[in-house]
């Protein structure tokens, strides 16, 4: 298994459900781990709770669907990490309401692209060249099993954009150290996944973190699958 103790990795939409699982997972590995939410404050409590323990744990902020605030927050990753951010997870995450079939508004689409397609290509732009040039990184991006669901089709379209970001993306990383793949988490009952999904998002872990102990050989382009088999 791939050893992460010490890396810098950052952690998409980790304030709640999820991405709080996974920042949670790597800080217990030896990860330095930097958290991200839309405000610092939303953050707090779990990077208090982290560093009390002995973590390194910083955090930022950043609305998705504010190009400025996005890349005001990559240059603090970069100041943070000393552009040594080895681990990137994009998890961060909307799914605008359901629609009557064929009546999905602009507004729907144009920000579930943003922050489902467009902000974590963006972020990953930002991040891959150093991770090229130190010939090591793991970045793992969130996708989604959904399918025949028309009235949610902005959410099912951004998501698909992302996958094809990584299929494209596979010649870039031939023959290096760092590896770009997909984590379907199922669907689970966070805010974004609703009451009725059928499993708890504590059942992501440890499937979640398996793109991140890939070695070289295991390669990219690859679709994971988070939820752990039922004993």
């Amino acid at each position: 298994m791939t050893n992460i103790k010490n890396k810098w990795a950052l952690v998409t939409g980790s304030s709640r459900g999820i991405g709080k699982l996974i920042a949670t997972a790597l800080a217990e590995q030896g990860c330095q781990v930097i958290l991200h939410a839309r405000s610092l404050k939303a953050t707090q409590a779990l990077q208090e709770e982290l560093t009390a323990k002995g973590h390194t744990v910083f955090a930022v902020a950043a609305e998705l669907t504010d190009e400025a605030q996005i890349a005001d927050m990559i240059a603090q990753v970069k100041l943070i990490t000393q552009n040594q951010l080895s681990i990137l997870y994009n998890n961060a995450a909307i799914m605008r309401p359901h629609r009557p079939i064929f009546e999905p508004t602009y507004e729907d689409y144009r920000q579930s692209f943003m922050v489902n397609s467009i902000a974590p290509a963006k972020i990953t732009d930002a991040f891959l060249p150093d991770m090229l040039q130190q010939n090591w990184g793991r970045i793992v991006l969130v996708t989604s099993g959904i399918q025949n669901e028309p009235q949610l089709m902005p959410y099912s379209c951004s998501k698909a954009a992302l996958d094809r970001y990584v299929r494209d993306m596979i010649p870039t990383l031939e023959n290096t150290n760092v590896l770009m793949n997909l984590l379907d988490p199922g669907w689970v009952q966070t805010d974004l996944g609703g009451p009725y999904a059928p499993n708890q998002p504590e059942a992501v872990i440890p499937g979640a973190l398996v793109p991140v102990f890939l070695s070289k050989e295991d390669g990219s382009g690859q679709l994971y699958l988070a939820q752990t088999p039922v004993q």
